[in-house]
């Protein structure tokens, strides 16, 4: 398995991982309606349920890019270093989120977008 691979995975489980952070202490949580039940929340555990969300979101343009860059033949490692790149901008990104670091959030999104696009043009035509 590459790296790039390697990231593909931990991305599609990062999301969870925010849902957990949204969930946390499970205080008068309600698994029969678990939607309706994050919709009322405030603070870190809207901010979690959001970044969730946005996680989710980033997933088909960086899956895409990674098995487009390796139909592609595109160098490994450069294609390696840029998913690893997009797996931190996207940690930073849920850390960010739920501290309510706004600016912060904006700037580590944009690297993680920058580092996926990259990965398109290895692409050897």
């Amino acid at each position: 398995m590459t790296i790039a691979f390697a990231c593909v995975l931990f991305m599609g489980l990062l999301p969870y991982v925010a849902a957990g952070i949204a969930k946390k202490g499970f205080e008068a949580y309600d698994n029969g309606a678990p939607r309706q039940w994050l919709a009322k929340q405030t603070g870190f555990r809207a901010r979690a349920n959001a970044a969730q969300a946005n996680l989710f979101e980033s997933l088909p343009l960086f899956f895409a890019a990674v098995i487009i860059a390796h139909i592609g033949n595109a160098p490994q490692l450069r294609v390696d270093l840029l998913a690893l790149g997009f797996v931190v901008a996207r940690i930073a990104y849920l850390i960010c989120y739920v501290a309510n670091w706004s600016t912060a959030r904006s700037i580590v999104w944009l690297i993680g977008i920058v580092c996926v696009v990259t990965i398109f043009f290895q692409i050897s035509i």
